[in-house]
């Protein structure tokens, strides 16, 4: 921070001309003490200090500085211990502090500024930027970075996880924006990149392997514990935390994706480019360009896959929900090809199932005719598919039905009636209407229906019309042919007989 000339003045003033000290002077003017010692040293003042005095861990200095030139990471509390074993009283408190100005400090590095040509580099991480709520998960919102070294032109893709896919596709997505392959890719020692390193003998991600070899780039991680190798795409992680996504609204994923290409082709590439402050990062693009990599002729294929194994019910548990297969598939172990979009299930190479895919947690994706097949198959699961729709649209059905059971009620028609009523009314109105029924202690759906009829009087609603008629219905309006009745005419001889 620059200091007033006006108070430079002052300082030197007061110090050298009224000798007052430096705490002094620091109380007077309202200014830290350092910035009046920085104005001092900086005038080549002599400092005016008063003698130290003697302190209790004087004597012990000597072998605090043996062990911590020794040890330089032992804990305070570790030193504490060991000094009064050999007669020291001072408290642990003040004695972490006297510990932080003795313990050593590594010496300041040096480092060379990194200049790389044209198509040559591009640096690639991930940024974390908080949570995104989707109905009942949470899903990290995690933001792919890559940024080509020479122009700083950046690319910017958020994803809902950080996974091998995601990771993948951003490299795919990147390459198309540029329109180019960069020669070489630094890593940082990410698992997406490397599964494991022993000093210079590295084994890198066989998926991350086979997008070099399909685009023709070379993959590299810098050294461990430098990320200042990796320095670009670190300050374009927080330009895009400053710049972008501060004080950000979005509707959904798709919304801050489109936001964040507006920005990557406005903002960010209109900055000036650090290179020559006369060309903004989009000019500087604009000649590197043409020394990228050509993209090759077919797209990578991309795509998380993975191993499920179906139980019992015609369900696989794919990222913390669950996809319908068909029933003749259960006990089996089948195969799950998901993207952003779709949720596909294979077996062997015959595709089984094709799913939206669902970021929420704990749903059940159907497709109807999946389990119409299956009730048709068995019969004995209509029930059981009643009170499972019922459980799902409303929960409060299973304590309702646990109670009407206790009272031998009959369960069936019971499932049978709330399920007229949930297609009538809505799983909300059911929900609350079930809670209603069951504080007033009748577990049966004529009070359900009362408390429905209730709520809808009370917001001038109208009846409720059932679109489909019952089975039983429909066949007593089923239209009736007239008999004919000629039958029922008697001859005219019988009527003269009965004249006479």
């Amino acid at each position: 921070m620059t200091i007033a000339p006006d108070l430079v003045a002052q300082i030197l003033r007061l110090h050298t001309v009224e000798k007052w000290r430096v705490g002094t002077i620091a109380r007077q003017l309202h200014v830290h003490r350092d910035a009046v010692r920085r104005v001092l040293g900086g005038n080549c003042a002599p400092v005016h200090t008063s003698p130290l005095r003697p302190s209790r861990i004087d004597p012990y200095r000597p072998f605090l500085l043996a062990t911590l030139a020794k040890y330089p990471t032992l804990t305070a509390a570790r030193l504490h211990a060991m000094v009064l074993e050999r007669g020291y009283v001072g408290a642990p408190s003040h004695f972490r502090l006297l510990i932080a100005g003795m313990r050593p400090r590594p010496p300041a590095e040096a480092y060379l500024r990194l200049r790389t040509l044209p198509g040559e580099q591009a640096q690639v991480d991930w940024g974390h930027f908080g949570h995104l709520p989707i109905g009942r998960a949470r899903r990290p919102l995690m933001a792919f970075v890559m940024v080509l070294s020479h122009s700083r032109m950046v690319f910017l893709r958020f994803f809902l996880d950080a996974r091998m896919d995601s990771f993948l596709r951003g490299h795919a997505l990147a390459f198309a924006a540029f329109v180019g392959v960069p020669r070489v890719l630094l890593y940082d020692n990410l698992k997406s990149a490397v599964l494991e390193r022993q000093g210079d003998a590295i084994r890198f991600n066989p998926g991350l392997l086979a997008l070099a070899g399909h685009y023709r780039f070379e993959p590299r991680p810098v050294a461990v514990a430098r990320g200042n190798e990796k320095g670009r795409v670190e300050r374009a992680i927080r330009y895009i935390r400053d710049s972008f996504f501060s004080g950000r609204t979005f509707a959904d994923l798709d919304d801050l994706n489109a936001q964040a290409r507006a920005w990557c082709l406005g903002t960010a590439a209109d900055r000036r480019w650090v290179e020559d402050s006369a060309l903004s990062v989009r000019q500087a693009f604009e000649a590197e360009r043409g020394k990228l990599l050509a993209l090759p002729q077919h797209e990578f294929a991309l795509g998380e896959r993975v191993a499920v194994t179906v139980g019992k019910t015609p369900y696989v548990r794919f990222d913390l929900n669950d996809y319908s297969v068909p029933h003749t598939h259960v006990r089996c172990t089948l195969a799950v090809l998901a993207d952003e979009q779709w949720v596909r299930i294979l077996d062997g190479a015959a595709e089984l199932a094709r799913h939206a895919r669902c970021w929420d947690r704990g749903q059940q994706i159907e497709i109807a005719a999946h389990v119409q097949r299956l009730v048709e198959h068995k019969r004995a699961a209509r029930a059981h598919r009643g009170c499972d729709r019922l459980a799902q649209a409303a929960p409060a059905s299973a304590t309702l039905l646990e109670r009407a059971g206790a009272r031998g009620d009959n369960l069936g028609s019971i499932t049978a009636a709330l399920l007229r009523l949930l297609e009538r009314y809505g799983a909300p109105a059911l929900q609350r209407a079930i809670l209603d029924a069951l504080q007033r202690g009748v577990p049966h759906p004529n009070a359900v229906r009362l408390a429905l009829e209730r709520e809808r009087e009370a917001i001038g609603q109208p009846p409720p019309v059932a679109l489909v008629l019952p089975e039983h219905v429909a066949r007593r309006d089923a239209p009736v042919r007239p008999h004919a009745l000629g039958s029922y005419d008697r001859p005219n001889d019988q009527l003269e007989i009965l004249d006479d």
